[in-house]
């Protein structure tokens, strides 16, 4: 039986490579999704590749935090000012930030079930898609590319780990994030003010309610460049042992590929 279907009669793919990057589907847990977001909402469904509800999620997480005045709370409530707190809050706003927060953890997890599913179906159907990808804006290509690569390089500068993978859509927005973040929390000034150690002047300039954005988006973009690395890996593998035995495999043998789900 041949394994590999016609890709113009195929269900299912594991990839698609175009000029503005490579989507792919593949095995997650969906706690982990779930997780990312808890810590920011949007941020599970940009894990999965679900960028359009990611991002609509990210900026409704930032319009609406902005609005009640959430991470300033949140801050005053770490140091134990409760009074100041309760008087920071919007509560005309708490009522839509809520539903719309438990909908993204409840839809990123629901999504990451329903996704390994297709996944399965995907690899025992084992259609071929394109590795290769070229027009008059980019070129795109499946490669081999480092993990700890995409790390140093998005601990750096987030959204450059993203480049180094060629998803320039998504390297697109957290690159206009970071600035946003950067320059609303005056982080560098704080940063200078900290090295020239003036610590009264650094906890004067920061503003504490842009800042408290930073270590989680910080930590999803180094996460997300490390684990799209190691799977965009697997997925070069998977191409090219399908090509092996498609153009290579002795006369007469049949293998079977793709039976196991990874």
């Amino acid at each position: 039986m041949n394994n590999f279907s016609d890709p113009f009669r195929a269900k299912r793919y594991l990839a698609f490579v175009s000029m503005f990057g490579t989507t792919q589907i593949h095995k997650r847990s969906p706690y982990t999704i779930a997780f990312w977001s808890t810590a920011f909402p949007g941020f599970g469904h940009l894990l999965l590749n679900k960028y359009i509800r990611g991002y609509a999620l990210v900026l409704w997480e930032v319009f609406i935090n902005q609005k009640i005045h959430l991470n300033l709370a949140m801050v005053h409530s770490f140091n134990g000012q409760f009074q100041a707190a309760r008087d920071v809050l919007d509560p005309r706003f708490m009522s839509l930030y809520i539903p719309v927060y438990l909908f993204a953890i409840w839809d990123s997890y629901r999504t990451t079930v329903d996704m390994n599913k297709v996944y399965a179906l995907a690899r025992r159907e084992n259609a071929p898609f394109g590795e290769f990808s070229i027009g008059a804006l980019e070129v795109n290509y499946l490669d081999k590319r480092k993990p700890w690569i995409a790390v140093v390089w998005s601990m750096g500068i987030p959204s450059v780990g993203q480049l180094y993978l060629h998803r320039i859509i998504l390297a697109t927005f957290i690159l206009i994030s970071t600035i946003v973040l950067v320059y609303e929390s005056h982080i560098i000034l704080a940063v200078h003010d900290l090295i020239l150690g003036d610590i009264r002047s650094s906890a004067a300039v920061v503003d504490a309610q842009w800042l408290l954005y930073i270590p989680s988006f910080y930590c999803f973009t180094v996460y997300d460049a490390y684990v799209s690395t190691v799977e965009n890996n697997k997925l070069f593998d998977h191409a090219l042992k399908n090509h092996l035995l498609r153009n290579y495999q002795p006369p007469g043998v049949t293998l079977t590929i793709g039976s196991k789900v990874d």
